[in-house]
C-alpha cells in the first residue's frame, strides 16, 4: 500500500513540475550578469515560473511570482566555517558559484546553483535595513531547513485558504492552522523564507494596530500564510529591478538638440554670423593672442623699470 501511495504522488509530483512551452516565445526580460553582481546575501529572490503549478500558483494568488528563493552567496563569502561546511556538504558546486537556498516541490529545501534560473523573469526584494550579522542568522535559518520535504499538503490548503467565501466555506480551509504530526520537517518556499526573517522579528507584512494614544502595536502574521508576492508587496522589502535593456544604456546625451556645424566663444555669440569650424584655427588664434599680449606686458615692464 505505501509503495501504491508513494507511486501516485510521485506520478501527480512529475505532472505538476513539468514545464510548459509557452505559445510564443518570449524575449528575456533581465540581465542575468547583472542581477548576479546586485545580489546580496539574504536577498530574496522571486522567479516568474512557467510549469503547472505555477500557472495554478498564479491563478490563486493572482500575482506572476510563483517561486521565492533566499540567496546566500557563494561559499567563499561564508565566514562561518561551520555554517560553510554545512552548506558545502547539500550541494557539489564550486566555490565561486553563486548560491540559493529553496523550497522545491518534489525536491524539498535544497541548494541550488544560481544559474538553474538564468533564463528565467526574477526580481531582486532586499529586505531593507537589514544589518549583516542578521542577514547570515536569516540564511543559517533556512540552511538548517535543508534536506526537509516539501510540504504538499501545506499548499493545498493554501490553495483552499485563498479562495473566496462563497467558493468554499471557511471551516473547510482551517487546516492550514493545526500542523499535523511529522509536518514540523516540512515547508514551502515563502513559509520557509517567513520564518527565517521571522526568526531576527524582521517584518515581512506584519499586522498592525494603532491603539488610542497614537502608539503602534505589530503582530507576527502566521508565516503558513504568506506566498512569493509578498516579498514585493511588503513595505519593507525594496524592489530592485535589472531590465534587459535598462535606460540609462541609451546614452540621452547623444540625443541632446546639438546645432552642427558652427562654433561660437561665449552666449552673446548665439545667433550671431556663424564661425568657421575648421579643426584647431580657434585654438591657433587664441594662442597667438595670448602670447602677443604677454610679450606687450612684459615690454612696457622693461620700459618702467630702465
Amino acid at each position: 500500500m505505501g509503495n501504491l501511495k508513494q507511486w501516485l504522488i510521485d506520478k501527480v509530483t512529475g505532472w505538476l513540475v513539468k514545464e510548459i512551452k509557452p505559445q510564443s516565445e518570449r524575449a528575456p526580460l533581465v540581465h542575468f550578469e547583472r542581477l548576479v553582481e546586485e545580489l546580496r546575501p539574504g536577498d530574496v529572490l522571486l522567479v516568474e515560473g512557467h510549469t503547472r503549478i505555477s500557472d495554478i500558483i498564479k491563478l490563486i494568488t493572482q500575482s506572476p511570482w510563483t517561486h521565492s528563493a533566499l540567496y546566500v552567496g557563494r561559499l567563499w563569502d561564508i565566514n562561518d566555517s561551520e555554517l560553510r561546511a554545512h552548506i558545502a556538504r547539500h550541494c557539489e558546486v564550486e566555490a565561486h558559484e553563486p548560491l540559493l537556498i529553496e523550497a522545491l516541490i518534489g525536491q524539498g529545501t535544497v541548494i541550488n546553483p544560481l544559474t538553474e534560473y538564468r533564463h528565467e523573469h526574477l526580481r531582486i526584494c532586499r529586505p531593507r535595513g537589514l544589518s549583516r550579522m542578521d542577514a547570515w542568522r536569516v540564511i543559517r535559518h533556512a540552511a538548517n531547513r535543508l534536506g526537509h520535504d516539501y510540504d504538499v499538503r501545506h499548499l493545498l490548503d493554501l490553495a483552499r485558504f485563498l479562495f473566496p467565501y462563497s467558493i468554499l466555506p471557511r471551516r473547510w480551509r482551517s487546516t492550514l492552522f493545526v500542523l499535523a504530526p511529522g509536518h514540523a520537517k516540512r515547508t514551502i518556499c515563502s513559509s520557509m523564507l517567513a520564518e527565517a526573517f521571522d526568526a531576527v522579528h524582521f517584518p515581512v507584512l506584519p499586522i498592525v494596530q494603532r491603539l488610542d494614544n497614537g502608539k503602534l502595536r505589530f503582530y507576527k502574521r502566521n508565516t503558513r500564510l504568506y506566498t512569493p508576492q509578498d516579498f514585493d508587496f511588503s513595505p519593507y522589502f525594496d524592489v530592485i529591478k535589472h531590465p534587459l535593456f535598462g535606460l540609462e544604456e541609451l546614452a540621452a546625451y547623444r540625443n541632446l538638440p546639438w546645432v552642427h556645424g558652427t562654433m561660437v566663444h561665449t552666449e552673446y555669440d548665439v545667433g550671431s554670423q556663424p564661425q568657421p569650424t575648421t579643426p584647431q584655427t580657434p585654438a591657433r588664434t587664441t594662442r597667438s593672442s595670448a602670447l602677443n599680449w604677454l610679450a606687450g606686458v612684459f615690454r612696457l615692464n622693461s620700459k618702467t623699470d630702465g
